[in-house]
Protein backbone atom coordinates (compact mmCIF):
# COMPACT_ATOMS: atom_id res chain seq x y z
CA UNK A 1 0.00 0.00 0.00
CA UNK A 2 0.97 3.07 -0.59
CA UNK A 3 0.79 6.41 1.66
CA UNK A 4 -2.62 7.68 -0.60
CA UNK A 5 -4.01 4.24 0.93
CA UNK A 6 -3.92 5.91 4.31
CA UNK A 7 -7.07 8.07 5.66
CA UNK A 8 -6.52 11.66 7.23
CA UNK A 9 -5.18 10.01 10.52
CA UNK A 10 -2.61 8.02 8.95
CA UNK A 11 -4.65 4.81 9.19
CA UNK A 12 -4.53 2.34 6.07
CA UNK A 13 -8.16 2.96 4.58
CA UNK A 14 -10.64 -0.32 4.75
CA UNK A 15 -10.51 -2.93 1.17
CA UNK A 16 -13.56 -3.29 2.28
CA UNK A 17 -16.41 -1.15 2.83
CA UNK A 18 -19.08 -1.54 5.94
CA UNK A 19 -21.56 -2.66 3.65
CA UNK A 20 -19.53 -5.59 2.37
CA UNK A 21 -18.67 -6.55 6.05
CA UNK A 22 -22.65 -6.26 6.84
CA UNK A 23 -22.99 -8.76 4.18
CA UNK A 24 -20.51 -10.72 4.96
CA UNK A 25 -22.73 -11.07 8.44
CA UNK A 26 -25.66 -11.77 6.76
CA UNK A 27 -24.54 -14.06 5.05
CA UNK A 28 -23.07 -16.31 7.71
CA UNK A 29 -25.26 -14.88 10.37
CA UNK A 30 -24.66 -15.70 13.02
CA UNK A 31 -21.30 -15.02 12.23
CA UNK A 32 -17.90 -16.03 13.71
CA UNK A 33 -15.42 -13.21 13.32
CA UNK A 34 -13.19 -16.11 11.40
CA UNK A 35 -16.16 -16.44 9.10
CA UNK A 36 -16.50 -12.69 7.90
CA UNK A 37 -12.55 -12.84 7.83
CA UNK A 38 -12.60 -15.88 5.62
CA UNK A 39 -15.38 -14.47 3.44
CA UNK A 40 -13.52 -11.17 3.07
CA UNK A 41 -10.30 -12.51 2.79
CA UNK A 42 -8.59 -10.63 5.73
CA UNK A 43 -6.99 -11.61 8.82
CA UNK A 44 -9.44 -11.89 12.09
CA UNK A 45 -8.06 -9.23 13.67
CA UNK A 46 -9.07 -7.30 11.23
CA UNK A 47 -12.37 -8.28 11.29
CA UNK A 48 -12.81 -8.44 14.82
CA UNK A 49 -12.11 -4.49 14.52
CA UNK A 50 -14.63 -3.80 11.79
CA UNK A 51 -17.15 -5.86 13.54
CA UNK A 52 -16.79 -3.95 16.58
CA UNK A 53 -17.25 -1.04 14.69
CA UNK A 54 -20.35 -1.70 13.11
CA UNK A 55 -21.39 -2.85 16.71
CA UNK A 56 -20.49 0.72 18.47
CA UNK A 57 -22.76 2.29 15.37
CA UNK A 58 -25.88 -0.12 16.28
CA UNK A 59 -25.18 -2.01 13.48
CA UNK A 60 -24.78 -5.69 14.52
CA UNK A 61 -25.37 -7.40 17.62
CA UNK A 62 -22.95 -9.91 18.87
CA UNK A 63 -23.24 -13.18 22.00
CA UNK A 64 -21.10 -14.96 23.09
CA UNK A 65 -20.96 -18.58 22.65
CA UNK A 66 -18.36 -20.12 24.33
CA UNK A 67 -14.91 -18.20 23.93
CA UNK A 68 -16.64 -16.87 20.79
CA UNK A 69 -18.53 -13.83 19.27
CA UNK A 70 -21.46 -14.89 17.09
CA UNK A 71 -22.41 -11.56 15.16
CA UNK A 72 -25.99 -10.92 13.56
CA UNK A 73 -27.50 -7.85 11.99
CA UNK A 74 -29.74 -5.75 14.03
CA UNK A 75 -33.00 -5.44 12.55
CA UNK A 76 -32.74 -2.01 10.91
CA UNK A 77 -29.88 -3.73 8.89
CA UNK A 78 -30.86 -7.18 8.35
CA UNK A 79 -32.21 -6.95 4.96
Amino acid sequence: MSESDRDERGRFAPSHSEEDVLAAVREHAPAATTEVADHLGIKRPSADYRLRQLQEAGKVTSKKIGNSLAWSPTENHHA
